[in-house]
């Protein structure tokens, strides 16, 4: 059996909207609370996880779950000839 696929989101994707609120995206309604911006703010590049919520109508809805930071660039490694 497969896990189900975690989609995740990023502040661009978003928009960067900077207060907490329902936010009506091409996926459904995204509720995005005060403590996601604020991570968004320390971590921009930040991407965080979309969690079904019960549905109210007809479009989907998500909050945000658990957050992922990409990885730093790789830093070459210099070796020393003796």
């Amino acid at each position: 059996m497969m896990a189900p696929v975690q989609h995740k989101v990023t502040w661009q994707q978003v928009g960067r909207v900077t207060k907490p609120g329902r936010y009506l995206f091409r996926f459904g309604w995204l509720t995005i609370a005060a403590a996601d911006i604020k991570i968004w703010q320390q971590h921009p590049e930040a991407a965080l996880t979309l969690v079904s919520a019960p549905s109210s109508g007809i479009a989907e809805e998500y909050h945000l779950g658990v957050f992922e930071l990409p990885l730093p660039a790789a830093v070459p490694i210099k070796t020393v000839s003796a």
